[in-house]
């Protein structure tokens, strides 16, 4: 187990910069996820850090050693590929007893291990069979134990559940992080699924075209994230988001059609931060959001859009101008289609951001 240290890693393919500059540590047995959408360069870090890629410029650190011009093989860590690469042709005793074979084990303490892993993940009754007769899920685990025949001092995940079903990725991540906390490992996940990082890491690292934007734990960054891009990307739905312009001597927020929100307490904050008629956004998670039974200060004339029952919830989607905004909502007889609605909006629990997209309060 070790830390894991970036420093200034920046990682250059032609004429695109993969990944810009990238500085960051993983503490000692924490479970880190680096979350963005495709092509954002995650994934690209994961494999410098593993000795897949070299960096262009910067350096890696696993533990107190310089790993960054080090071959995988001699960099003490395991890898878990989105498609778990077993070799087909291998029974899974085989494949999860490959890392000691290439380290020239004895059989009997390949076996032993091999048994003794299997025995925790729960698959030591499908050693004779071969990859192809396995469920998704207990690929899964057979990957994973490889990982684990042979500790390392860090566990990296690529997209490991990306290929289950839903109910099966639920069991998984419930088992992954389980299987984290009790051996301590320290754990680099790479995810563009917002949910599995909530749920997984202890940290979260938010990057978009190669650029880390944000390092917080998950409820830091889903109530005060750093610009429009994580507000939007962290959330399901995501936060919602209104252009306004800001009205000082009135208080207020005006929208584009002409609706306004009077800023109440918020008002003084808004003067020493924005100017007036400044354009701003106004962001609002769905579940602060509740529906009144008429005009008010703060409440916006909407159209239902959509409806969506969850269950313990309803999804509801309004209209408003040109924008729609989504409403999380605990109610037994949900509004219907088009029907004409009022939304209030809790100042209290809103952010403001600059037009440009950063966090302003």
């Amino acid at each position: 187990m070790a830390r894991i240290r970036l420093e200034g890693v920046t990682k250059v393919f032609g004429a695109v910069v993969a990944v810009d500059d990238l500085t960051l540590t993983i503490e000692d047995g924490e479970f880190f996820a680096l979350l963005g959408p495709s092509g954002c360069g995650k994934t690209t870090t994961l494999r410098m850090v593993a000795g897949l890629e070299r960096p262009t410029r910067g350096r890696i650190f696993i533990g107190e050693r310089d790993v960054t011009d080090l071959p995988p093989q001699a960099r003490d860590i395991a890898m878990v590929f989105q498609d778990y690469a077993l070799y087909p042709h291998m029974t899974i005793m085989e494949n999860i007893g490959y890392p000691l074979k290439v380290r020239r084990y004895a059989r009997s303490e390949i076996h032993r291990r091999v048994r003794e892993v299997a025995e925790v993940l729960q698959i030591a009754d499908l050693l004779d069979r071969r990859p192809g007769q396995l469920s998704g899920g207990q690929q899964q685990r057979a990957a994973v134990a490889r990982a684990l025949v042979y500790p390392p001092q860090a566990f990296l995940f690529d997209e490991p559940l990306s290929n289950l079903d839903a109910k099966l990725r639920l069991e998984a991540r419930s088992f992954l992080k389980h299987l984290q906390k009790s051996l301590g490992i320290t754990t680099i996940y790479v995810t563009h699924d917002q949910a599995e990082a909530m749920a997984l890491a202890d940290r979260i690292g938010v990057m978009d075209r190669g650029r880390l934007l944000q390092v917080g734990s998950p409820i830091e960054i889903y109530r005060r994230p750093r610009n429009t891009f994580v507000a939007t990307f962290i959330g399901s739905p995501p936060m919602n988001l209104l252009r306004c312009r800001f009205q000082q001597a009135e208080a207020v927020l005006v929208l584009g059609d002409g609706q306004a929100l009077a800023l109440g307490e918020r008002a003084e904050a808004l003067r020493r931060a924005f100017r007036d008629g400044e354009p701003l956004w106004l962001g609002i998670r769905p579940e602060h959001l509740a529906l009144a039974e008429g005009p008010g200060p703060t409440h916006l004339a909407a159209r239902v859009y959509a409806v969506e029952p969850l269950g313990v919830e309803t999804l509801v989607t309004v209209q408003v101008d040109a924008e729609r905004i989504a409403l999380r909502l605990s109610v037994d007889e949900p509004p219907v289609l088009r029907e004409q609605v009022w939304v209030r909006v809790p100042m209290e629990r809103a952010l403001f951001f600059r037009e440009g997209g950063e966090l302003a309060l």
